[in-house]
């Protein structure tokens, strides 16, 4: 067995930025940076809006299994000698058909998992404002009863037509996977229930999301700081909720989403919120070195907490919601702060008041040293060769078995 050394990474940008593009980029450097050869697929769903009116309506053919990205992927991977494929996200225009091709030439696949749209198909488990395993339990209809995703009954039907298919053909059955945390396993192997056997538990493998060091120096904290999508399932209604009632501390949100215009009506007579829209990753970093500390107060079980993580990486403590795995990654009183989700505002209002009776510097130590234990690049590193090498091992023993005679 050869360790991979050639990886063709894929990837299908959504319309509004999120943490799966920040992972994609982070690994494709660490990768490059390892003397990994990397190629990369990728496929941006803002192609959609400019398709022609013939190619729209073929879309949700193409999201069960995209013929070009099959042929497409299929002639890179054996022009340049690709040795394993690395998927990140496929919805709309890559589809499964990446699974088709990489396996048609003999090479093994890894899917990270960053949600979870195998068991749902508005990917987060979540519905009027209270978790939701309905399609896990009653089965895929429930979600096109109530138009789970983006609200659309074609755009649904689409989502649940490729987990129905894709389940049938055993298209999951053959990939590798990676789940930033032992709760996001448990959650996918949940599928196989009733004597299914849709994903194998030994290719099932747990490895965290990293973060660079940050660059920059802490500078005075002046605010607290929230970065990723402006969404519900984020808890932003809540947070800025929370500081409405709070004036006399500053609140940033960086991001953008659907959230974004009704946030901005909603804090026009609040100076204490900022909202700054999309920001790069240079300025996160700015904004990074002045907060006093990140704010996650997610209303949905994240499958992993990657503002957390950025923020360790710069120094900075957090404040996070009790649902999930968020709390596992703080220590109370020595990292950040974990408060209910649930309550009201005022119990994310409670913790603002009781975080800053702390003095800055009780949060350093902690902080740097949680980060240094769990999240550098090259532990991180370390963790992503050995998934490749098992990638690999298992794929040679499934080629021998297929080869041996009856």
């Amino acid at each position: 067995m050869v360790e991979p050394n050639t990886v063709l990474l894929v990837h299908n940008f959504f319309c509004v930025p999120g943490g799966e593009d920040t992972v994609f980029a982070q690994e494709r450097q660490l990768l490059e940076d390892a003397g990994y050869r990397v190629l990369c697929y990728t496929r941006h769903n803002k192609e959609i809006a400019s398709a022609p009116w013939w190619r729209k309506l073929l879309l949700p053919v193409a999201t069960l299994f995209n013929l070009r990205t099959f042929c497409e992927l299929r002639r890179l991977i054996r022009r340049e000698g690709v040795q394993l494929v690395h998927v990140h996200n496929t919805l709309a225009l890559i589809s499964p058909a990446v699974y088709a091709a990489a396996a048609s030439c003999g090479v093994p696949v890894v899917q990270t998992v960053h949600n979870y749209r195998m068991l749902c198909p508005a990917g987060t488990c979540y519905r009027e404002g209270r978790q939701c395993t309905d399609c896990l339990e009653r089965g895929l209809g429930c979600a096109l009863r109530r138009r789970c995703y983006r609200g659309s009954l074609l755009q649904t039907a689409a989502c649940v037509g490729t987990l129905l298919l894709h389940r049938a053909l055993g298209s999951y059955r053959p990939l590798h996977y990676i789940c930033m945390t032992p709760l996001v396993r448990e959650r996918l192997l949940s599928l196989n229930r009733g004597g299914h056997r849709i994903i194998e538990p030994s290719r099932v493998f747990i490895r965290p999301h990293f973060t660079p060091p940050s660059p920059r120096p802490r500078g005075t904290a002046r605010y607290f700081l929230y970065v990723g999508r402006l969404d519900r399932v984020k808890g932003v209604a809540l947070l800025a909720e929370a500081f409405r009632a709070l004036p006399e501390f500053r609140l940033v949100l960086a991001g953008s989403g659907e959230e974004e215009d009704a946030l901005r009506a909603a804090t026009t007579d609040c100076p204490n919120i900022e909202l700054r829209g999309h920001c790069s990753r240079e300025e996160v970093q700015e904004l990074l070195s002045g907060a006093q500390a990140v704010i996650v107060p997610s209303q949905w079980i994240e499958p992993f907490g990657l503002a957390v993580i950025e923020a360790y990486a710069a120094g900075v403590p957090v404040l996070v919601s009790d649902i999930g795995w968020l709390p596992r990654m703080v220590q109370d009183g020595e990292t950040g702060l974990v408060f209910s989700p649930h309550d009201s505002p005022q119990a994310l209002a409670a913790a603002v008041r009781r975080f800053a009776d702390y003095p800055a510097e009780h949060w350093e130590q902690p902080v740097r040293a949680c980060y240094e234990a769990l999240y550098t690049p090259q532990q991180s590193l370390e963790k992503l060769r050995a998934i490749y090498r098992q990638a690999a091992k298992l794929r040679d023993n499934d080629s021998d078995s297929s080869g041996a005679a009856p």
